[in-house]
C-alpha cells in the first residue's frame, strides 16, 4: 500500500498538463457533467479510505459518478493528473506545489490528513544520528515528500544534500534496496516502512512526527475541472466526510476493506493509525486558514515553495494564488 508508492522521480517530470502540449489531446478532453469524475489514489493510509467510499456506494449516495483509479506507483498518479488523464488525484501538498512550479494548474479542495510518523528516514545498524549519514548512500524517490523530509532533517542537523550520496529510486525499490543492504539509509512511507525495518538492526532516525504539518495529504483537482464542475467537486468532498462517519460507525468492516486494498494484514494496517492523523471537518476548515505554523496550509505552502527553491527542486517560485480552495469544506453540512 501508502502515501505514495511512487512519488516523483524528478519534480518537474511530465508536467505537460492540458494546454501545454495540444488542446486536441484526447486525454485532456473535459468530461461532460454526466461522465464519471476520474479520481486517482495510491497506497497511503490517508487515501485508502476511498476504497471504503467506493465499496459502500458513498459516491453514488452523494450523487456523483466516480471512476476511482488505483495506482501502484504514486508518481504515475501525479503524472496522470498533470497530463489531464485524471480530474482529481490524491497527493501531497509538497508534490502539488512542485507540479505548480512546473506549470500545472491545480487546486487543493480537501485535506485528508497530516503525516505524523508514517514517513520515515530509516538507517542501517551503526548509523545512530543524522550526522552519521555524512558520506553514506541514502535512497528515496527524488523530489517527493520523503526526499523533502530527508532534506529537512539534514538541514536541521547542519548537513546539506552534498554531504550524502543520494540514490534516486521509486519508493518500493528504495525499500527493497535498503532491506537488501544496498544502501545505508532510506526515506519511505508506510507500508514500505514495515518492509524497510525488517532489515536486522535498522532504526528510524526521524520521521514526519518530528516536523508537524510538513507533510499534508490532499484531494487535488485540475483548476479547469473545478471551475467547470464545482457541484461535482462539492459532492466528492461531501462523500469523503460521509466515508469518515462510516468508518467510525463500522470500524470492523471498514478495516477489512482498507487492509485488503493496502495489501497488508488488518493488524499491520491498525499500526499505521498513529502515523496518519485524519483531519475532521472542523480541522479541515481550520487548516485552510492563515496562520504562522505548518498546520496552516497558506503558511505551509509558502514555506514549502521557498524550501524547494533553496534545495534546487524547483527552478522558479511556484505561483500559489488560487491553489487553496476552502469553499468546499466550508460548505459541507
Amino acid at each position: 500500500m501508502t502515501h505514495r508508492s511512487s512519488r516523483r522521480r524528478r519534480l518537474l517530470s511530465t508536467l505537460l498538463a492540458c494546454g501545454f502540449v495540444s488542446a486536441g489531446l484526447a486525454a485532456c478532453t473535459k468530461p461532460s457533467t454526466q461522465a464519471p469524475v476520474r479520481v486517482g489514489y495510491s497506497a497511503w493510509p490517508g487515501w485508502i479510505p476511498l476504497k471504503v467510499t467506493e465499496e459502500r456506494g458513498l459516491f453514488t449516495k452523494a450523487g456523483v459518478p466516480v471512476s476511482l483509479q488505483w495506482f501502484d506507483g504514486y508518481l504515475d498518479s501525479i503524472n496522470a493528473l498533470n497530463a489531464g488523464q485524471l480530474d482529481c488525484n490524491s497527493q501531497t501538498l509538497g508534490d502539488t506545489i512542485s507540479s505548480v512550479a512546473g506549470g500545472a494548474e491545480l487546486q487543493v479542495v480537501l485535506t485528508n490528513d497530516y503525516s505524523t510518523g508514517n514517513d520515515q528516514i530509516i538507517a542501517a545498524p551503526g548509523i545512530k544520528t543524522v550526522a552519521d549519514l555524512k558520506g553514506k548512500k541514502v535512497a528515496a524517490e527524488e523530489g517527493t515528500v520523503d526526499h523533502y523530509l530527508l532534506l529537512l532533517g539534514m538541514k536541521k542537523a547542519g548537513l546539506s544534500a552534498k554531504d550524502i550520496t543520494f540514490v534516486p529510486l521509486e519508493t518500493g525499490a528504495a525499500a527493497a534496496a535498503f532491506a537488501a543492504g544496498k544502501v545505508d539509509a532510506v526515506g519511505v512511507f508506510a507500508p514500505f516502512t514495515t518492509q524497510s525495518l525488517k532489515r536486522p538492526g535498522s532504526t528510524t532516525l526521524f520521521s514526519s512526527k518530528d516536523f508537524p504539518g510538513a507533510i499534508s495529504d490532499h484531494l487535488v483537482c485540475r483548476k479547469e475541472f473545478v471551475a467547470s464542475n464545482p457541484e461535482a467537486v462539492q459532492k466528492l468532498v461531501n462523500a469523503w466526510f460521509d466515508t469518515l462517519r462510516t468508518i467510525k460507525a463500522e470500524p470492523g468492516p471498514s478495516l477489512a476493506i482498507m487492509a485488503q486494498r493496502a495489501g497488508v494484514s488488518e493488524e499491520d494496517y491498525k499500526a499505521y493509525d498513529a502515523g496518519t492523523t485524519i483531519l475532521t471537518l472542523e480541522e479541515n476548515r481550520q487548516a485552510f486558514k492563515p496562520g504562522s505554523t505548518m498546520q496552516s496550509l497558506p503558511f505551509a505552502a509558502r514555506e514549502i515553495g521557498t524550501f524547494l527553491q533553496e534545495v534546487g527542486l524547483a527552478k522558479t517560485a511556484p505561483p500559489l494564488e488560487g491553489l487553496l480552495q476552502p469553499q468546499f469544506v466550508d460548505a459541507v453540512k
